[in-house]
């Protein structure tokens, strides 16, 4: 209801997947060539998408959950309201990680839809890259509630990209893990690798068991995340 009165806010994330994706397909994809990744080469471009189509879920998911939170939680004051009613803190975390979570996957299916026209996708199994964005999203969502919780002024939050934006560049987004050599190690430990891993496998049709421990990291930040959101909301508004 909100965003119909604003809805370039929302739809401005559709514009994004076709902006990066031409200029790689067109530009950048064609000067580095092809990539070889699980012993098939494709495309640089059939390579980056899934990678951007993870990150998209995550830079939605997060920027939802954490200034649009602080402005609720500090200034408008919105939970005490919510929190007057028989609803209970955790079910504001969860309401509100979910309003995050459901931006984070819009803009994963404009990423989708925008692979599909642009040839960029090698299996069917692709359509699985939705519900892999829904649990990035989720994911994400719930650690950056989390932290809000913690920001004390607005400018705090020019600590996000400094935490978003190494994550962006250094999780097998550009390029293949065994890329980073000895170093490869480090990167495993940033959440996004895991999302990109599970969102490449997916439309590449390229599935190993190895996708049920980057499911389980996901979903174990998830809970981690969403459980301090609810208690730090109860501890701040109630106590």
């Amino acid at each position: 209801m909100v965003y119909r009165r604003t809805p370039m806010i929302l739809l401005s994330g559709f514009f994004e997947p076709v902006f990066y994706l031409l200029s790689i397909q067109v530009g950048f994809g064609a000067l580095v060539g092809d990539v070889e990744y699980a012993g098939t080469t494709y495309p640089y471009a059939t390579f980056v998408a899934p990678a951007l189509m993870a990150a998209s879920a995550m830079n939605g998911a997060v920027y939802d959950s954490t200034m649009n939170v602080y402005y609720k939680l500090r200034q408008a004051h919105t939970y005490d309201a919510v929190l007057a009613t028989p609803l209970t803190a955790a079910d504001v975390a969860l309401g509100e990680i979910g309003f995050a979570v459901v931006r984070g996957v819009l803009y994963s299916i404009g990423f989708l839809i925008t692979m599909v026209v642009l040839g960029m996708v090698e299996s069917p199994w692709a359509i699985l890259s939705i519900p892999f964005c829904v649990l990035i999203g989720f994911a994400f969502a719930s650690v950056g509630m989390a932290a809000t919780t913690f920001i004390r002024s607005w400018h705090d939050f020019d600590l996000v990209p400094s935490v978003t934006m190494p994550m962006f560049l250094f999780s097998a987004t550009f390029y293949p893990l065994s890329a980073y050599g000895k170093w490869g190690w480090l990167v495993q430990l940033s959440p996004l690798y895991h999302g990109v891993a599970l969102v490449r496998a997916a439309t590449l049709g390229h599935f190993t068991i190895g996708a049920i421990g980057h499911i389980a990291v996901l979903v174990g930040l998830a809970a981690v995340g969403l459980s301090i959101a609810a208690r730090r909301v109860e501890a701040l508004l109630l106590t």
